[in-house]
């Protein structure tokens, strides 16, 4: 591995710079200049269609079919829908930041679709995204690049933590929803327990590191750098590190390293140095050849990719690259991804990557998010306690007629998937809190949507507004069969005040609000910049890091920002 003097990277950026006045002098003077950011549409999409808009990527809905009884409604038959997705093309030439197209969950027809099943999602980088956007470059994000589930469980919650069997504990809030009095609000809040690292098995952690030039900013590579020191500090002698990097040839950097030999691990990373073209098919083959050459059986083995996410020679198609990391999943080696940087992110890919790996996706914006990601949540973004944790609620017609799940597009799942053991879904760390946000329309009120008129529908008379399920599986147990979670939620238990709710509760929900303002979303009622950041700075609580007040300022500069 050749690395490069900080005079040789001098003079190679100046011959970039050099290289990109002469293209663009070049481009001037050209009689048929070539269209920047032109893409051809698929042909279900016209120009004027919402495909056809924002976004590198679209949503195409399809129809999913219903499995397993009913405890409300005696007979139904209308389906769900699932979610998939297709390349549109590429941004403008000087910003290629790629985010898969997100269409707001609908409202629901409980009468038709009493049923919603999703995936647990414990990934954060949507947030610290959105504040590179208005921190950095003082304007909104894309639309796009806004998942509301990700802001939600960016930030830190004091729930109930499991006390019997299950590795996971589950709690349910409703209140009237603040932007819609006549709506309710309903909370999904979802706790991991908590291993001390102490007791925590040893970990094989096999650090990707993209070394291409993509990566020669102070935002990147040298970010990461800085990031990577402070979880060196956190290492126990039991794990082992080592380092690969690529940058048009593969290499190993740092072979297993005890967590005791810190000046020698330290010495790696400040030995890496951008240059060249990326080639992460090769990077990853190479990265998971020392995970399972040294991997610890019963530990945490895990290939840790930090990137900007520009895969652009690796010899491999990004489908091939999925297909291996799931393949190695199998083998219990799983896969994290730390994005970074500006003006060429490829968002839906490190997320997918991150997903087919069992792992989370995080970006990080500054050293404190470095610090945050690496040092602070280090154990719970590595350590899984419980894996496809999968979630499905059937709604009481009687008392709801219609729902909406909040965030969490690409993560839905048909009704069957949920008792369907081969289906994957997301992994919660130690310590891990997820959050789910729902907003019902109670019985009685105006429709969002028809009833149905051919398909006769017999409700069971019952108090419970929902029944709840959760599944997921235990981590290196050698079974494959999922462990169930059940409970009734009864409309006794419905707060009739917003006030009377908890800190987290109304803070989550200024979250919420929010992400449906940046997404501009159909279904944000009568929200206001002003609402959220009331309700947030009143429910900060305790907050001895720091987030909660940093998200007041986001959505002060956010508003800023709005009415330019």
């Amino acid at each position: 591995m050749k690395y490069l003097s900080t005079q040789n990277r001098k003079a190679r950026r100046t011959l970039y710079l050099a290289a990109g006045i002469l293209i663009l002098f070049t481009a001037s003077c050209s009689t048929q200049p070539a269209p920047i950011g032109q893409a051809s549409l698929p042909p279900s999409a016209s120009a004027s269609s919402p495909q056809a808009k924002e976004g590198v990527m679209y949503s195409m809905a399809l129809p999913q079919s219903s499995a397993g009884p009913l405890a409300f409604v005696a007979q139904t038959g209308l389906p769900g829908s699932n979610g998939q997705t297709a390349a549109l093309g590429s941004q403008p030439e000087f910003n290629t930041e790629e985010y898969q197209r997100i269409v707001d969950n609908p409202f629901r027809n409980t009468l038709g679709n009493p049923v919603s099943t999703f995936s647990i999602d414990v990934d954060t980088a949507s947030y610290a995204n959105v504040r590179r956007y208005l921190m950095e470059s003082r304007k909104l994000p894309p639309k796009d690049a806004v998942r509301i589930e990700e802001m939600i469980n960016y930030f830190t919650y004091s729930y109930a933590p499991p006390t019997g069997e299950h590795p996971v504990a589950a709690t349910l809030t409703m209140a009237p929803a603040p932007w819609d009095p006549d709506h309710w609000l309903l909370r999904v809040a979802i706790k991991a327990k908590e291993i001390e690292t102490a007791n925590l098995p040893p970990s094989n952690l096999v650090f990707l590191m993209d070394t291409s030039g993509s990566m020669d900013e102070d935002n990147k590579l040298p970010l990461l750098k800085q990031s990577l020191k402070i979880m060196v500090e956190k290492l126990r002698p039991q794990d082992k590190v080592s380092i690969v990097a690529y940058a048009g040839t593969a290499g190993l950097v740092l072979d297993a390293t005890s967590g005791a030999k810190k000046e020698t691990i330290l010495s790696a990373i400040e030995r890496l140095e951008a240059g060249g073209s990326t080639a992460g098919g090769a990077g990853i083959k190479l990265a998971y050849e020392v995970a399972k050459r040294n991997f610890i059986q019963g530990g945490n083995n895990r290939v840790i990719l930090c990137t900007d996410g520009d895969f652009n020679v690796g010899v491999s198609s990004t489908s091939d690259l999925e297909r291996m990391i799931e393949d190695k999943r199998k083998e219990n080696i799983y896969l994290t991804v730390i994005g970074v940087g500006t003006g060429n992110i490829k968002d839906s890919r490190m997320e997918s990557l991150a997903d087919k790996g069992n792992g989370n996706y995080a970006y990080i914006d500054n050293l404190l998010e470095g610090k945050k990601v690496f040092g602070k949540e280090l154990w719970g973004n590595i350590f899984t306690v419980a894996k496809d944790v999968k979630i499905q609620i059937e709604f009481n017609p009687a008392i709801v007629s219609e729902y909406r799940l909040i965030g969490y597009e690409n993560r839905l799942l048909a009704r069957e998937d949920f008792n369907d053991d081969t289906k994957d879904a997301g992994e919660m760390g130690s310590g891990h809190a997820v959050t789910a946000f729902y907003e019902l329309v109670k019985r009685g009120l105006d429709p969002q949507l028809n009833d149905l008129t051919f398909q006769q529908i017999t409700i069971v008379p019952s108090n419970d507004v929902l029944i709840f399920k959760l599944r997921y599986k235990t981590p290196g147990d050698g079974q494959e069969a999922s462990k169930l979670i059940s409970m009734r939620f009864d409309q006794q238990a419905l707060y009739k005040e917003f006030a009377a709710c908890d800190d987290d509760f109304r803070f989550a929900s200024a979250v919420v609000e929010f992400g449906m303002l940046l997404r501009d979303s159909p279904y944000k009622g009568s929200s206001s910049w002003k609402s959220a950041m009331d309700r947030a700075r009143a429910a900060k609580g305790a907050d001895p890091d720091g987030y909660r007040a940093e998200f007041v300022k986001l959505v002060e500069m956010a508003e800023l920002v709005a009415g330019e």
